[in-house]
């Protein structure tokens, strides 16, 4: 799983449908919830019971560096990595913890996202 820009097109690279996409996600019916997993040290994306997306990061009492960011493939281009970013970084911010990015992708959130936080974004790699 990696986050990519684009939308997953239900085809493989040879242009065979792809078995693992069952059609389009609407995430407003699905019910996409994003939780910290502290367990496994990562914030969730799901639908349901299935883990579409993750956000690792590593953790201390005054700071959390967030490492590597996937998605699903299947439902890659849906909003699902803007929405676990965002999650996982308004919590970060609500729990006062410092933020160090080492993950390209939330780097890239929180550079497109700059106004909605500004005192985060000193931490973007």
């Amino acid at each position: 799983m990696a986050v990519r820009p684009g939308r997953s097109t239900g085809r493989s690279p040879t242009g065979e449908p792809d078995p693992r996409h069952n059609g389009p996600v609407d995430l407003a019916t699905d019910g996409l919830t994003i939780a910290d997993n502290p367990a496994e040290s990562r914030f969730e994306a799901r639908l349901g019971e299935r883990v579409v997306g993750i956000a690792e990061y590593e953790l201390d009492e005054r700071r959390i560096v967030f490492v590597h960011t996937e998605v699903d493939p299947s439902i890659e281009g849906r909003g699902i990595g803007g929405r676990l970013a965002r999650g996982a970084l308004d919590e970060a911010r609500s729990r006062g913890l410092a933020v160090i990015v080492e993950c390209p992708f939330i780097s890239s959130f929180l550079r497109r996202h700059a106004r909605e936080y500004p005192d985060l974004v000193g931490g973007a790699s």
